[in-house]
């Protein structure tokens, strides 16, 4: 391995530790105790380093919102691959994306609620962003029905699913009812 393989490869190294620490750190205490003083800290090197990698928390944000999205859409699509028809399927994927909302608040927060400095709905959104949104659009499409565009359907029901999320987590829903209600939202879809 040359000098310049082994300086990218602990480079790269060093960014997943600043990212794993970031995530343990907001999930265990909220992102308002990730700064980069702490996480300097943490992580056992000087602020500058941290520097070298992220310009601040809004970047380090915005890569555990990349890292987020990347996870949530292999969840979704894992969820629904292993379903039988469009409802089973769409079904699949309601519990997937709320028990990825439920089992990582933090990393839910820095996709959806924190600003990383991501755009969302343009030309330049970033690939996985693109690509949870695919997810969601192929499992969701067949069942928009045939007067609603598959688009317009998927961002209806992504917001139905956020709003679940965010209010169940809010304490605003009771969450013994959220399978209830993930049957009531699949139930009035266009297939049988």
């Amino acid at each position: 391995m040359s000098v310049k393989e082994r300086k990218e490869r602990d480079r790269a190294a060093r960014e997943r530790l600043i990212l794993a620490t970031a995530r343990e750190l907001a999930e265990q205490q909220g992102w308002d105790a990730v700064t980069t003083r702490r996480l300097a800290e943490r992580i056992e090197y000087s602020q500058p380093v941290l520097y070298s990698h992220f310009r601040g928390k809004r970047e380090i944000i915005g890569a555990v919102a990349l890292e987020g999205a990347a996870e949530l859409t292999a969840a979704v699509r894992s969820a629904a691959a292993g379903a039988g028809g469009p409802r089973e399927r769409v079904t699949a994927l309601a519990r997937a994306y709320l028990a990825f909302a439920e089992g990582n608040p933090a990393v839910y927060d820095a996709i959806f609620h924190l600003d990383g400095g991501l755009a969302f709905a343009r030309e330049d959104t970033p690939e996985p962003l693109k690509d949870a949104f695919a997810a969601l659009l192929e499992n969701l499409a067949e069942v928009a029905g045939d007067d609603v565009s598959p688009d317009l359907f998927t961002e209806v029901f992504w917001a139905s699913l956020h709003g679940l999320a965010t209010l169940t987590r809010a304490g605003r829903l009771p969450p013994p009812e959220t399978e209830s209600r993930v049957q009531l939202l699949v139930g009035r879809l266009a297939v049988v």
